[in-house]
Order: C-alpha cells, then structure tokens, then sequence
C-alpha cells in the first residue's frame, strides 16, 4: 500500500517535495510539517555517525537507523543506498530486500563509485548491473521504488546532458522507476531531459536550482534536500554555542 502511494506521488502535478532526514527527530518533524513523503541522506547519517560520506558506515548500521525511523514514522521512506554497499548485484538485491522487508518504499542508487575520488560508471556496464539487480528483486516479488542517480552534471562531464539523457534511456530499460540528476539547475537543460525521458525526474537542492514553481511547470515530478538542511542546521548550532561562549551564559539560548 505505502509503495503504490509513493509512486503515484511522482505523478502528480506538482512536484514530491521530499524532506530529507536522517534520524527519528527529523522524520517526526517533517511528518508534523505536513510533508508526503521522506528520504535518508546518506551524506547526513553518515555525518551523524562520524564517517566520510562513500560507503564508509556499514549496511547494518544503516538499517538501525532506517529501523526507528520506520517504527516512529508513518511517512513512506525511501533510503539512499550510495553505490549498494557491495559490488555483486545479487548482494545488493538482497540488501534491498531486507529494507523492504523492514517497510521502506524506496531507495537510491548511484552510477559512481568513490575510491579517493568519485568515478561515473561506463553507462552500459551500469545498465547491466542495474538490470541484474532488478531480475533478483522481481524474482524475490521485492516491491520498491527504485531511483537511480546519475551523476554526470555532478562530475561536470564533457557533453552532461547529452550523457544524461543517454543513461536515462539505457537505465530505464533496466528496471530503473525514477531518475535523479543532483547538480543539473539550468531550466533548458531540465526542460530537454524531462521531454526525453518517460521516467519521473528528480532534481536536487542547489544555491542555483530554479524555484519550485519554475520546476513544476518544466515537468519536474521530484525534488530533494540532499544533506544541506543538515549541515544548515549544524551550522547554525555551532553559531549558537559560539553565542554562549561569548555571552558567558545561556540567556542567548531562550
């Protein structure tokens, strides 16, 4: 039931605004904002865990937090799962199972791996692996929103548009229910992809991206937080203990 709310929610007029979270308190308050649906920043969890954003948390200490957020929120949840925490298709099948087994909605996929840097995937290489992940989950009878980011604006690729556009094509093919482009804020460029593709397509967050009314008259079905409310929230603690450093007291806290 919470799945087929969560894809008809791309398919709305408007945009899904999701609320990116990364803990029980987070989720809580979007749920109380009124927000339809949520999504984990991996960069946001991994943050609060004391890791670099890439994979460096476990699998399992990700579903711990998935798990409290699922059982204190009714919101559908969809989790980033980076690059899938393994390199066999098969393993992140199962991974996924597990986190639809718990009641997550969705996830995220990337098609770049981190090493010391970040590297796009060849488009068909991914394709295939993305294909083999898919056969395993409807072998499994594995029911999730599957978003695939690709990260060719990211990167600033030579010609990202037009690489873009490509992978939606070839990913689309392979399972893919959704296509996520974090970094692409130029109006023609969205507007060209959301008229090439039939996938729903989600943008991101950025100092840039154009207004969400702008976003919903291109077609746009998505739009994400990334982990930039987290960091804004940091900051803004870090400012305020500075404040009671410097007030010698807590009276700039109330």
């Amino acid at each position: 039931m919470k799945t087929s709310k969560f894809n008809s929610l791309h398919q709305q007029a408007t945009p899904l605004i999701l609320c990116n979270v990364w803990d029980v308190a987070s989720a809580k308050t979007a749920e109380k904002l009124g927000y339809k649906a949520i999504g984990t920043s991996s960069a946001a969890i991994a943050t609060m865990l004391g890791y670099e954003d890439g994979e460096n948390m476990s699998f399992e200490e990700l579903v711990f937090i998935v798990k409290r957020i699922v059982s204190c929120s009714p919101l559908p949840l969809t989790v980033d799962i980076e690059a899938g925490y393994s390199e066999n298709p098969l393993v992140i099948a199962s991974y996924i199972k597990v986190l639809a087994d718990i009641g997550v909605v969705g996830i995220n996929i990337e098609d770049s791996k981190v090493d010391e840097t970040r590297v796009l995937v060849e488009k068909r290489q991914f394709a295939e692996f993305l294909s083999a992940i898919n056969i395993e989950l409807v072998k499994e009878q594995v029911d999730i929103f599957i978003n695939v980011r690709t990260d060719s604006f990211l990167l600033n690729v030579k010609d990202a548009l037009a690489e873009t556009k490509d992978r939606a094509t070839l990913f689309q093919a392979a399972g893919a229910n959704g296509l996520f482009v974090p970094c692409m804020t130029n109006l023609a460029d969205i507007e060209t992809l959301v008229e090439a593709t039939n996938l729903p397509v989600n943008v991101m967050c950025m100092p840039d991206l154009p207004s969400f009314s702008s976003l919903t008259k291109l077609g746009v079905k998505r739009i994400s937080m990334g982990n930039f409310l987290f960091d804004k929230l940091h900051a803004n603690f870090e400012a305020l203990l500075t404040e009671v450093q410097h007030a010698d007291s807590f009276k700039v806290v109330f």
